[in-house]
């Protein structure tokens, strides 16, 4: 094997959450509290069509966070775990097949779809966390960043029930 063929990684990773982390961990949950609370505020077209650019983009964020759980496995001590693979395979089936689902106009089986994926995230990530499969910090970060967009894609679900 050529020198260049393999690379050994050294890393020491804060329990406390970056500011980086907070400004890209929050920021994207705010659409979600805004898009509930306007969607509920005008019940009109507007509404509407804030309601499913909410879930648009609750889609684009679970198929995002499938991305993340990809992207840590390439650097988990060992290699990728089966649990990384498969928490990102269902993380990234439940945001295609919402999108699906808003595409076609079912809207509440998108919602919950997403909710069921945000309810996964919330769940998995610290647990992933403390076994070295995720950042340390997400045990801190999730339990108090996800629920915002589940509160609000609940919020929508009500909405259209």
């Amino acid at each position: 094997m050529r020198p260049d063929d393999r690379r050994t990684l050294t890393v020491s990773e804060p329990r406390a959450i970056p500011w980086l982390s907070i400004v890209f961990g929050y920021g994207p949950m705010l659409p979600f509290a805004f898009g509930a609370a306007f969607a509920w505020w005008r019940r009109d077209d507007l509404g509407d069509a804030i309601l499913y650019l909410t879930i648009l983009w609750g889609c684009a964020i679970l198929l995002f966070l499938s991305g993340v759980r990809r992207g840590v496995s390439f650097r988990t001590e060992g290699g990728p775990s089966f649990t990384q693979i498969a928490t990102m395979i269902g993380l990234f089936s439940l945001g295609f097949v919402a999108l699906l689902a808003a595409s076609l106009g079912q809207t509440v089986t998108a919602l919950a779809l997403l909710i069921a994926g945000f309810t996964a995230v919330a769940i998995l990530d610290p647990v992933a966390a403390r076994s070295g499969e995720a950042p340390l910090f997400f045990a801190r970060l999730r339990p108090t960043q996800i629920p915002i967009a589940i509160l609000g894609l609940c919020a929508l679900l009500a909405l259209k029930l």
